[in-house]
């Protein structure tokens, strides 16, 4: 497992902008030496800040939108277009405006589609999507992922791998149904550990006080069953992104100052 490495921002909007670009770099890069490009996007107000500043760089236009897949961490098992679902947030802050093309925008299925409320049976299909797309270079039943973005929750909860839960325990399944979530809605799809260590990178995101404590425990040698975040970590590299006062416990040796 390689170390996690740190970047702290001043504060969330700068962290926003920041990753916006150093996104759009490596996308383009992999776009460059591939011919396109595989993102595993987040929710929540970090996930979602990150689109919207994407939305608003210049530099979005050097990414081809038409050769990139899209995948998601995990989903709100709610309706199509809940505004509560993660792949709805998401094409209101950026997907809607790029001329992305949509047999590659992968959206965790609906609790009214195909599958009906049947959580677990839409977690095998999106399963299978997974392993379709996986070559004969990938690591296992997924693609290997350029980035995998993970918005990290005040109780250190990644995707929704919460602690000490059935989900976070899996090592064999790729994506699992979760139920009884201790946040709103409670039932949900996610990615697992296994799968989100497929990724070549995996960027953590976390602003604000109230994940302060959170990124302590999970950069202090927590176990992932208890701490989530502690257990996500790419094949390449593993990066926190953070502001200043989601670092605000963390010791000072651990981060270099804030870069702006």
């Amino acid at each position: 497992m390689n170390t996690p490495q740190l970047v702290v921002h001043r504060d969330k909007e700068l962290m926003a902008q920041a990753a916006a670009a150093r996104l759009i770099t490596k996308v383009v890069d992999a776009q460059a030496s591939r011919g396109y490009a595989s993102v595993v996007l987040t929710g929540g107000r970090n996930g979602n800040g990150l689109l919207a500043a994407l939305a608003a760089a210049p530099a979005r236009d050097a990414i081809d939108w038409g050769r990139i897949d899209l995948w998601w961490g995990d989903e709100r098992f709610l309706p199509e277009g809940d505004p509560d679902r993660n792949d709805t947030q998401a094409r209101a802050a950026l997907l809607d405006s790029v001329p992305v093309d949509p047999a590659r925008v992968h959206a965790m299925p609906a609790s009214d589609g195909p599958y009906g409320t049947d959580v677990d049976a839409a977690a095998e299909a999106y399963a299978a999507e997974l392993a379709k797309a996986a070559g004969p270079e990938n690591h296992g039943s997924v693609p290997s992922f350029d980035v995998l973005m993970l918005g990290v929750g005040p109780d250190t909860h990644v995707a929704s791998l919460f602690p000490e839960l059935p989900a976070v325990r899996e090592t064999e399944r790729t994506v699992v149904g979760v139920h009884g979530a201790p946040k709103p809605p409670p039932t949900r799809v996610t990615l697992t550990l296994p799968a989100i260590r497929s990724a070549r990178e995996v960027w953590l995101l976390a602003a604000g006080e109230d994940k302060a404590q959170a990124a302590a425990i999970a950069l202090s040698g927590a176990g992932e069953v208890q701490a989530p975040a502690a257990g996500a970590h790419g094949r390449s590299r593993t990066l926190w992104l953070l502001d200043a006062a989601a670092a605000s416990q963390l010791p000072r040796s651990l981060y270099p100052p804030a870069s702006a």
